[in-house]
């Protein structure tokens, strides 16, 4: 007769004893400023490290700025229409396909700062606004914040756009503006964050 066989035990993970301490923030010790310019000014920081070690960083201070996902879903709701500019970047060297956006002024709200923002520069209004996210873009060394706003009951008008902006505004279906980002066709933050978050929030039900 066989001998009956031992069960094995697999032993249980522990759990970590050393819990991973939260970080500390940096102190500021002194402040330069070092270029003011029309939209942005760069100031030379001096900051005290938790490590003990003292670092110089240039910080690019912005006011802030707001993006415009402005959606028309009276034709097709269940493939709304998406309103789009393409500009020349300088900076980027090339044309961009983008939402609207542009910068708070000082003692404006962010939410004033969109519906101002998307008047001038594609002449669109909105009934429904809906704060969808804020980020930093860039915050090793950029201290501007950005926050779309996604607006609703659209209705067209006359754009205003500055004297510095030529924008061609056009409409694109939600389906074609994804197939645009897959086919590595849409290169600006603002944008692929924009539609990544309203196609999710689109899909859960929640917009």
């Amino acid at each position: 007769m066989a001998a009956p066989k031992k069960k094995i035990s697999t032993p249980k993970p522990q759990a970590p004893t050393n819990k991973t301490k939260s970080p500390k923030k940096a102190k500021l010790i002194s402040s330069k400023l070092s270029y003011k310019g029309k939209v942005f000014s760069v100031f030379t920081d001096k900051v005290l490290e938790p490590s003990g070690n003292i670092n110089v960083r240039d910080v690019i201070r912005h006011n802030g700025s707001v993006v415009i996902l402005a959606v028309d879903e009276s034709k097709n709701p269940k493939n709304p229409d998406i309103i789009f500019e393409r500009q020349y970047r300088h900076a980027a060297g090339q044309f961009l396909i983008e939402l609207p956006a542009g910068r708070v002024e000082p003692g404006e709200s962010t939410l004033g700062a969109a519906k101002r923002e998307m008047i001038e520069e594609t002449g669109y209004r909105a009934k429904r606004w809906t704060l969808l996210t804020k980020y930093f873009a860039s915050p090793g060394f950029l201290g501007e914040s950005m926050q779309i706003y996604l607006a609703r009951d659209i209705r067209e008008g006359v754009s205003q756009p500055e004297a510095d902006e030529n924008i061609e505004v056009f409409r694109l279906p939600l389906s074609e503006a994804l197939a645009l980002v897959a086919a590595n066709k849409i290169h600006d933050g603002k944008t692929l964050i924009g539609l990544m978050l309203y196609d999710a929030g689109r899909r859960s039900g929640r917009l």
